[in-house]
């Protein structure tokens, strides 16, 4: 894949990208705490079956190689923004959109923000209402969603360590450690995966979007769109709440979910091959 940079208005963002073929991108979205990376087995699959155009995978301002100036500019509105200028910059004036957890956030408020350039979009473990918690006060968030509780103050304690903090999870993952921590996300732990993770982590980013999902408007926001919506995500994912579906189904007209058994919250690393038609799709 070609490496490229586009300016955006919040900064520069990196973008691996196949060969334009048309003028509809499918856009892969990652989530808050990895990178394009945690897209490669799902690509290489699909390139597995022939080779895929129209492919374009950032790393969100502030994620992976790409850096932001300021974290406090970083809000769904202002990534969804930075996405549609990128692909518009590549050529782009039509997309599809992929979003795995906090990356299927920023795609339906995408869809929202652009709902003649937003052919669909598909969702992979997305944390959308169940992730917000907004119904609950702190007990109940602890007791519905004590692995967000968890992992929000694991990322405050690496926030604080500052420069620290890398070196602090890599350390772990050398030990071994963050491969038992990581447990819960998965089924079956995918070594690379995790290690993947531990490269890419920036607490500092995924504290801010954890921050700005706590208080962002969702049910008015998704209830503006009119594209086809497809959930996708695993019956143990632990960042998926029970009734998601239901929800996001009473305000989206065109939505659809499948739930993936024996499968956690990163459903397209465990199973790679099963984004192979979106990723092919004309």
């Amino acid at each position: 894949m070609e490496t490229t940079t586009v300016a955006t208005e919040i900064g520069a963002v990196t973008v691996r990208r196949t060969p334009r073929e048309s003028h509809t991108a499918t856009i892969l979205l990652h989530g808050a705490a990895g990178s394009w990376t945690t897209w490669r087995a799902a690509i290489a699959a699909a390139e597995s079956g022939g080779s895929v155009a129209d492919l374009v995978v950032p790393d969100l301002p502030g994620w992976g190689d790409s850096p932001v100036a300021d974290l406090t500019r970083l809000d769904a509105g202002s990534i969804a923004d930075a996405v549609a200028e990128v692909a518009r910059a590549l050529g782009y004036t039509r997309w599809r959109l992929v979003g795995h957890s906090l990356g299927g956030f920023i795609a339906l408020e995408l869809a929202v923000r652009e709902p003649v350039a937003t052919e669909s979009v598909v969702l992979v473990s997305a944390t959308t209402f169940g992730g917000r918690g907004d119904r609950l006060g702190p007990l109940g968030r602890l007791l519905h969603y004590a692995p967000l509780m968890l992992l929000t103050a694991g990322i405050r304690m690496l926030t604080a360590l500052g420069p620290l903090a890398a070196r602090f999870v890599r350390a772990i993952d050398r030990a071994g450690l963050l491969t038992v921590l990581a447990a819960p996300l998965f089924t079956v732990v995918d070594r690379q995966a995790v290690h993947e993770l531990a490269h890419d982590l920036r607490p500092g980013a995924l504290l801010r979007a954890m921050q700005c999902a706590a208080t962002y408007p969702a049910a008015e926001r998704w209830a503006r769109i009119h594209c086809p919506v497809f959930a996708l995500h695993g019956d143990r994912d632990v960042f998926v709440a029970r009734d998601d579906d239901a929800r996001l189904a009473a305000i989206i007209p065109d939505f659809r979910a499948v739930v993936v058994p024996a499968t956690g919250h990163f459903g397209h690393v465990e199973h790679p091959t099963i984004l192979a038609g979106a990723l092919h799709a004309r």
